[in-house]
């Protein structure tokens, strides 16, 4: 059986380095533009601010 009690560190430890901050940036772009694509741009200050706040929660 796996030991998944160190999970959420080592996801933390990734998260942190470039390779994971790149990553995690990447992914938030691409989210947002999506909701962007979809909604027509109506609500694009709303998503900026989303990814924002997202992009700042991760790298804590």
């Amino acid at each position: 059986m796996a030991d998944f009690g160190d999970l959420g560190g080592k996801a933390n430890d990734f998260l942190q380095s470039d390779k994971g901050e790149q990553l995690s940036d990447d992914a938030l772009q691409k989210a947002g533009d999506a909701v962007d694509d979809r909604t027509g741009g109506k609500f694009d200050g709303q998503v900026d601010k989303a990814e924002q706040a997202a992009d700042d929660r991760i790298g804590q």
